[in-house]
């Protein structure tokens, strides 16, 4: 058939060509947008009288009737026609007649395209901020369930200090807390509305870009028309986001995995959120938490795909830019499912309150304490870390624990030292003393929680926000 664009042309498209730039097996989930931007666009054409009333009457009466059969499974895609937009277009015009026609006057597939792609993002954005929001919920949720759960902290992966669960747990709260920020800014620059730019240039017909932007919902227009047809800045950055989401994610997988193993025992995984081995009866592997491990890397490569596409285009549109979509359509895909997968296990992690404690009642983890307690005694640290790495080296060359000293032991490093030091190293007074803001203190966490959930906590996520 004959291309809606083929009238320069002599030739007709070699099969091969066409094959090679459909982009319609992956931007077909875009028709929604599409038609919305298509009826937006119409209503501007016949407010500036641009098209007559009757024919902007049919193009929106054809629209809906396409939008109707798409949705009942009833439209018939077809790859001759490259990609979505064609599709919708070519359907139109054998629909109505040659009023359809009229509904790409003022536009180009290059901002109708860049169009489509934002009102996908602002959407997906929007979904996806639901997704953490539900994530960080579960995540406060499980922090204040097992409120009183000690257990060691780690730099290195080495035991350091002695930490609360709910603490631990809070830090993820956090990093998708500036996961939230990230996309809510980044939804700023996606919310910008490119349409009216045309090919580059803009267009010489009398179009109202505020009119068609109040339309759409778009609270900005786009000031330069090559800089509209050619920025995927919006899509990187929120790629680079979700690289970002995707990072958190993958660290509490990991970290999930590594507590399950039996060598820690922290937690125990529940059954429906792991699968078995083949040959092996008595496996049960934490999938799921591997899958979004492995996911991660996915959307760190998708990132670099987007960037290795933009980096070297000169102005305005290249077809290479037909490359941005499955790279946005996979990250988003893998972010939501990931996000979702994630909220459903965590309240069902049952975690190992005897494991854990044992664990932080061992290798030390209140050395600091004591140098802390010698500071507050006068000593400078340097001296006062000193003292208790001797302290701890006598302990582990006679196999004891700094609690099994006697304050004449003590004494014999540090005449500082006083019979009040028994208090100061155990592994809860060592927890409830740090209370710096931040600290790992039940009072600290307590309020931490409770700001998270506002004022009262009704009706409120975390974030306060509704």
């Amino acid at each position: 058939m004959e291309k809606l664009w083929g009238g320069r042309f002599r030739e007709k498209t070699e099969k091969t060509v066409e094959d090679f730039t459909s982009s319609l097996s992956y931007d077909v989930r875009l028709w929604k947008y599409d038609i919305e931007g298509s009826v937006a666009h119409v209503k501007m054409l016949e407010k500036q009288k641009i098209i007559p009333r009757k024919d902007a009457g049919r193009i929106l009466r054809g629209l809906k009737e396409i939008k109707e059969e798409i949705e009942k499974g009833r439209f018939k895609f077809r790859d001759d026609l490259e990609d979505v937009h064609m599709n919708i277009e070519h359907a139109l015009i054998r629909k109505i007649g040659p009023a359809g026609g009229k509904l790409h006057s003022g536009r180009s597939r290059n901002d109708q395209v860049a169009l489509d792609l934002r009102l996908f993002l602002r959407d997906e954005i929007s979904a996806i901020l639901g997704l953490i929001r539900g994530l960080r919920k579960a995540v406060v949720s499980s922090a204040q369930r097992h409120i009183d759960i000690v257990m060691p902290g780690f730099t290195h992966l080495q035991k350091a200090q002695p930490v609360l669960l709910s603490h631990h747990l809070l830090a993820y709260y956090e990093m998708l807390d500036r996961d939230r920020e990230r996309l809510e800014d980044c939804l700023k620059r996606v919310n910008v509305m490119p349409l009216g730019s045309a090919a580059l240039a803009g267009t010489t017909l009398p179009i109202d870009r505020n009119y068609t932007a109040r339309l759409l919902k778009f609270p900005r227009i786009s000031e330069n028309s090559m800089d509209a047809v050619s920025d995927r800045d919006f899509a990187i950055e929120f790629i680079s986001s979700a690289a970002l989401l995707m990072t958190h994610l993958s660290r509490f997988a990991e970290e999930m995995i590594i507590w399950n193993n039996d060598e820690f025992g922290f937690v125990e995984l529940p059954d429906a959120f792991t699968t078995g081995s083949s040959i092996m009866p008595q496996k049960k592997n934490p999938d799921v938490l591997e899958l979004t491990r492995g996911k991660t890397g996915r959307v760190f490569g998708h990132l670099t795909a987007l960037l290795t596409v933009m980096k070297g285009l000169p102005l305005a549109y290249n077809r290479d830019m037909q490359e941005d979509k499955e790279p946005v359509f996979d990250t988003v895909d893998t972010v939501k499912s990931c996000l979702t997968v994630l909220t459903d296990m965590l309240p069902e992690i049952r975690f190992n309150k005897e494991a854990m404690e044992k664990s932080a009642e061992g290798g030390f983890l209140t050395a600091t304490d004591l140098a802390e307690y010698l500071v507050r005694k006068g000593m400078p640290f340097r001296d006062a870390h000193r003292v208790t790495g001797e302290v701890v080296r006598s302990c582990m060359d006679g196999g004891r624990k700094m609690s099994d000293l006697t304050l004449k032991e003590f004494r014999s490093f540090s005449d500082l030292i006083g019979e009040d030091i028994a208090r100061y190293i155990t592994v809860r007074t060592s927890i409830d003393g740090k209370k710096s803001h931040g600290g790992t203190a039940k009072k600290m966490v307590l309020a931490r929680i409770k700001k998270i959930k506002g004022p009262g906590s009704g009706g409120r996520g975390p974030g306060g926000r509704r």
